[in-house]
């Protein structure tokens, strides 16, 4: 997994009013409060899932 690289992932914008599908998203990024953040590893899955509820997200490089 040396290939890929992490990102630090913030919520920044409530979840609420957007379909159950985007919650669940959000949820398995492991964001359950507003401004909560967490550290991924960049594979094609995250990448997919920040995509999908990028408008609610902040999404920054994390040099290690």
């Amino acid at each position: 997994m040396s290939n890929y690289r992490s990102v630090r992932v913030t919520l920044v914008k409530s979840p609420i009013g957007y379909t159950q599908d985007q919650r669940r998203t959000v949820q398995a990024l492991g964001l359950n409060k507003l401004n909560a953040t967490r550290v991924h590893v960049e594979t094609p899955q995250i990448r997919g899932m920040i995509h999908k509820v990028i408008h609610m997200l902040r999404v920054e490089e994390v040099d290690e």
